[in-house]
């Protein structure tokens, strides 16, 4: 029997049959391709599915601020529900040792942008950095950014007073768009002490960034700066006493300090001056002002950038060679300390000639041992001479010409605190005032000598 009256020979596979007239093995072929074809398209949307997971995942868990939108807060809210991609700038900063990546694009589910939205209006933010403030929310606060409340104002922006919804007193720092400035001072501040939290340095309560515009939000400090306190009009009696002032000294100095070594990577401020002092009631010190500081990871002793800083305050080592380190934030710390002193200012055009620099004037002052001369004339009681001693010879280590042997912030900390409480007298019986005077007095004619 041939092949083709066999029910099991090739004949058989090549019936023609019901479907389109096409021949058994050709429809068989063709049924296998598309089961093959289906399997394949079940797997690679299955594989989608589980990739968008793992990303919205990372998304909520990687600590980093909510994405940057370009649009208005109303122009989100009616794009809440639909799904889109859009370009972003994402402020990609892991602890204090990333920095800002430029142009990322991120992709988003409607789950993810309401979360995103809810999370905003809620004020949760993301976990660390302090909550996303509208721009309308800001704009309230601050009465439309009147000039009634402005507290402070520089070259890179201006520092509103603002109340909250719940009360709260803030201070918003609305950056200037100076040429991409703007976009870069927001990143350095909020890269520098995003996560940083000290009693010395202000706290960054979080930001708004919506469009073109960069605002910064920190917690209100309601006492001026040292500036204001130091060469405004406060009368005959400035009520900075010495034990104000080094109470001031010596907060700054913890601040800067926990900067330079309680932080990996370390932080230089590069902007160290009295008008970035921030005072409370308390007359409690905080450094604020992060805009202009460089990061400095642990394999590098200095990094070369471009000289910024403010005239007075910026040391001749940096100046010169663009090389900026620590050393160069103990120099400025060196004027701000001669500033709280003198109550001079770094460089002053109104006095005459050879007092104009402050630097100037303070070496040849205390190389002619007119040390007592030297303190701010406002002051009603003159410091204890061994303690003013030795805060005039730590200004003169701070601001050496050579970086090398300028002390280390921590170290400064201790010289400070070591004169805090310099003269603490026990009390004693009434019986034994006489003797008490007899050391006080053998005690002043020892330090006079000195």
């Amino acid at each position: 029997m041939d092949d083709s009256g066999s029910p099991t020979g090739r004949g058989f596979f090549t019936q023609k049959t019901p479907i389109l007239g096409q021949k058994l093995f050709i429809v068989i072929i063709a049924t296998i391709v598309l089961v093959l074809a289906a399997i394949c398209l079940i797997l690679l949307f299955l594989r989608n599915r589980s990739s968008n997971r793992l990303d919205i995942g990372a998304n909520k868990t990687s600590g980093l601020p909510p994405p940057v939108s370009s649009k208005t807060g109303d122009e989100r809210e009616a794009d809440r529900r639909q799904v889109k991609s859009e370009t972003d700038k994402v402020f990609v900063i892991g602890g204090v040792s990333q920095g800002l990546d430029a142009e990322s694009e991120s992709k988003e589910s409607s789950t993810t942008r309401s979360e995103s939205s809810s999370a905003s209006t809620d004020g949760l933010g993301s976990s660390g950095w302090g909550r996303w403030y509208s721009m309308r929310e800001l704009q309230i606060a601050t009465n439309q950014f009147s000039s009634q409340n402005v507290i402070g104002e520089g070259g890179y922006g201006i520092v509103y007073r603002g109340v909250v919804q719940d009360g709260s007193v803030i201070a918003v720092k609305k950056l200037l768009n100076n040429k991409g400035q703007a976009e870069k001072e927001f990143t350095v501040e909020v890269e520098a002490i995003g996560k940083v939290k000290h009693k010395n340095l202000v706290s960054l309560l979080g930001y708004c960034a919506e469009g073109a515009q960069r605002l910064l939000v920190y917690e209100y400090i309601d006492n001026g700066n040292l500036e204001q306190w130091l060469h405004g009009s406060v009368g005959p009696v400035s009520p900075l006493t010495w034990e104000i002032r080094m109470k001031i000294a010596i907060g700054t100095a913890r601040g800067l300090a926990y900067l330079h070594e309680g932080l990996e990577p370390k932080v230089v401020h590069r902007d160290v001056k009295s008008s970035n002092i921030l005072l409370d009631r308390k007359w409690n010190p905080k450094v604020s002002d992060f805009g202009l500081a460089k990061l400095l990871g642990p394999e590098k002793s200095y990094v070369t950038t471009r000289v910024m800083g403010t005239f007075g305050y910026v040391s001749p080592d940096y100046a010169s060679t663009g090389m900026l380190n620590e050393g160069s934030d103990v120099y400025s710390f060196g004027i701000l300390l001669m500033e709280i002193i003198t109550g001079r200012s770094p460089v002053d055009y109104s006095r005459p000639p050879g007092e104009m620099n402050l630097v100037d004037w303070f070496k040849g002052m205390v190389s002619s041992r007119r040390s007592e001369e030297i303190t701010d004339p406002l002051m009603a009681v003159p410091p204890p001479p061994r303690a003013l001693k030795r805060i005039l010879l730590l200004c003169l280590r701070c601001i050496d010409l050579d970086a090398i042997k300028r002390p280390k912030m921590g170290q400064i900390v201790h010289m400070l605190e070591a004169d805090e409480f310099p003269f603490r007298v026990e009390p004693r019986p009434l019986h034994d005032t006489s003797s008490l005077q007899a050391q006080v007095s053998s005690n002043n004619r020892a330090q006079l000598a000195n």
